[in-house]
């Protein structure tokens, strides 16, 4: 496996395709949770521009989705709008545009999340993300807010092994967690975040903004130095983009930062 790398100017997207992309007929979800695990060896390189955006050293489309993603950072409001199609981020590998930084140590990760369509996809996943690899089937733990409200806290524990994860949903309709994952809501204030300290992995959320509160127990996940931290965006259609706002991003290298 390897990493194709872009020799493109700072800002530069990838090429958009000139004929219509075609899944395969494993990764056509057809409704909420229909997809089948990759067929065994299937990868795609991840390609990766290492040009800083915000508080990110580069962006990655992880697994290479047959659209390719884009990202842009609003300096005065610092927002973050990702562009990004790709069948899913689980089972054994991963497509999904995801904006990072390596480091090492304790980490601290936080954002607010806001979907502008509100009719996309229920199960599309905004995230926030520390991986081994940029691979496509890198260990990784991921703290995702789903278009239909379900908070989910995600591992895969070792390279090409599956994910396993915990869901977490809160209120009725119109509040995260509130809906089937088929069902499409709108939810308004939402903000979610990660701590890591050692090997213990931990969700916070802030449901109505309040101070963000942990989630759960710790999840324990071992990653060698150097790590990549980041946020991320998929739109669990693999030929379909879709697009994401996260802002008010606080990334930290230390534990109990989280804000």
């Amino acid at each position: 496996m390897f990493l194709a790398r872009s020799l493109s100017l700072p800002g530069q997207m990838p090429p958009r395709q000139t004929s219509a992309p075609v899944a395969p007929a494993w990764a056509e979800p057809r409704s909420a949770h229909a997809q089948l695990v990759p067929p065994r060896n299937f990868h795609r390189p991840t390609t990766t521009f290492e040009t800083p955006i915000g508080i990110f050293e580069g962006q990655s489309d992880v697994g290479s989705a047959l659209v390719p993603g884009t990202a842009r950072f609003e300096a005065a409001t610092g927002k973050y709008t990702i562009h990004s199609a790709g069948y899913n981020i689980w089972y054994t590998r991963d497509e999904f545009r995801y904006l990072w930084r390596r480091m090492s140590g304790d980490v601290s990760l936080a954002s607010n999340i806001d979907y502008p369509d509100p009719n996309g996809y229920g199960v599309r996943k905004a995230v926030l993300v520390i991986r081994q690899s940029l691979e496509d089937d890198s260990k990784e733990t991921v703290m995702a807010l789903l278009g239909s409200g379900i908070i989910d806290l995600a591992w895969r524990p070792e390279r090409d092994a599956e994910m396993t994860d915990r869901e977490f949903r809160i209120g009725g309709r119109g509040r995260p967690g509130g809906a089937s994952p088929d069902s499409l809501v709108t939810i308004n204030a939402k903000r979610i975040g990660v701590e890591k300290r050692g090997d213990d992995f931990t969700l916070w959320v802030s449901v109505d903004g309040e101070p963000m509160h942990q989630f759960g127990s710790p999840m324990k996940l071992h990653m060698d130095a150097p790590f990549y931290v980041g946020i991320g965006f998929v739109s669990h259609l693999p030929e379909t983009a879709d697009t994401v706002v996260m802002s008010n991003v606080v990334l930290e290298n230390a534990a109990g930062k989280v804000r």
